[in-house]
C-alpha cells in the first residue's frame, strides 16, 4: 500500500465516528496494538524532544527501507505515534522525506488535541523526517 492509500484508510476509519471521545478511544486502541519497542531503545538518545509525554522512536534501516518502533508513557500519544508509524514505517528515506501527511488535518487530529499534544505531534513528524534525512544522506 502507498502512503496515500494508508492515509485514505485512516480517514475512512476515523470517519466512522462523529464524537471525538470515540475517536480518542480509537487512538487508544491503536496505541495498545503498537508493537513493543526493544527496551534498549527506551533511552534518552531515542527520546523525542518537544513532547510533553515521553515518546521513544527508533529507526531501523535495512539498506532500502526504514522501519520504526516506538513507545510512549501516555495512551493518547502512543496512539498518535502508532498512526505515524502505520503511515511512514517500511518506507524508503525518500518516500518519508517527500510525504505530505494530510490525514492529520483531514481526521481533525490537530484541531482536537491540546496545544502541548499538537506540538508533540509536530515533534514526532519532524523526528521521523529527520531520521529519514540523516539515513538518506549516509546512503
Amino acid at each position: 500500500m502507498t502512503i496515500n492509500q494508508i492515509q485514505d484508510e485512516i480517514i475512512e476509519e476515523f470517519s466512522l465516528f462523529e464524537d471525538w471521545m470515540d475517536k480518542y478511544n480509537l487512538l487508544i486502541d491503536l496505541g495498545k496494538n503498537l508493537p513493543v519497542i526493544d527496551p534498549r531503545y527506551k533511552t534518552k538518545e531515542y527520546l523525542i524532544e518537544g513532547c510533553q509525554s515521553k515518546v521513544w522512536l527508533h529507526p531501523e534501516f535495512d539498506g532500502e527501507k526504514i522501519t520504526f518502533t516506538a513507545d510512549s508513557d501516555a495512551i493518547i500519544t502512543k496512539g498518535i505515534v502508532a498512526l505515524l508509524i502505520r503511515v511512514l514505517s517500511d518506507r524508503t528515506p525518500q518516500e518519508i522525506i517527500s510525504s505530505d501527511l494530510w490525514f492529520i488535518d483531514r481526521i481533525g487530529l490537530r484541531q482536537n488535541l491540546s496545544p502541548t499534544r499538537s506540538n508533540g505531534l509536530l515533534a514526532m513528524v519532524r523526528q521521523i523526517k529527520l531520521y529519514a534525512i540523516a539515513i538518506d544522506a549516509k546512503t
